[in-house]
């Protein structure tokens, strides 16, 4: 029989004790809420988690957690591309907290809650084609190659399933947890997959 590659909010629930649940949202992301015992590891940092997820692995299924199943789908898709078997949660944080489920948060994490990266994606996007098409009619046409750049690159993150500004807006401070967040916050939860912790 085939393993199922995701689990609804309900079906992870009854198993959570069972599995390891790595989020790969940015640590901002992660301290606005996650699935109770979520460890987390951020997208662009899953290849230097390999090591550690295929120790955790072999111990017991991961599940794997994003805000609405798209990057964890994307992560799968990569563990998998090391032999690693992972499921992710349908619907992510935000299917999980829509079916009544609670959410947990760090200790000390700020009361500000750091927006979804594809919100943050799409403002960013949005604000630069306006730009683009304001600057082409008032200053000079050859600015609306600026909106053409944009949507050229959400054409190419649909279909690559990637996306570079995800990338670039995820190395800014509110997204990396500020201060105390990123490589050390990272370093423990490596030790945690490894079980040292």
């Amino acid at each position: 029989m085939n393993e199922p590659l995701s689990l609804d909010a309900d079906q992870a629930r009854a198993r959570l004790a069972e599995l390891t649940v790595v989020d790969v949202r940015t640590p901002g992301e992660y301290a606005s809420g996650h699935v109770p015992g979520a460890l987390n590891v951020p997208l662009d940092q899953l290849g230097r988690a390999v090591p550690e997820l295929r120790e955790a692995a072999a111990r017991g299924e991961l599940l794997v957690v994003c805000q609405s199943g798209a990057r964890s789908a994307g992560a799968r898709t990569r563990l998998a591309a090391h032999g690693i078997a992972a499921i992710d949660l349908a619907g992510g944080t935000s299917g999980w907290a829509a079916r009544g489920h609670g959410l947990d948060r760090p200790a000390g994490a700020p009361a500000k809650q750091v927006w979804a990266m594809d919100r943050q994606v799409r403002l960013v996007a949005g604000a630069l084609v306006l730009l683009g098409l304001a600057l082409g009619l008032l200053v000079h046409p050859a600015f609306q190659l600026l909106s053409a750049g944009i949507a050229g690159g959400l054409v190419f993150s649909a279909l690559t399933n990637t996306c570079g500004m995800a990338l670039m807006l995820g190395k800014l401070p509110y997204n990396r947890g500020g201060a105390a967040g990123g490589a050390a916050s990272l370093d423990a939860t490596l030790a945690r997959l490894r079980g040292e912790a």
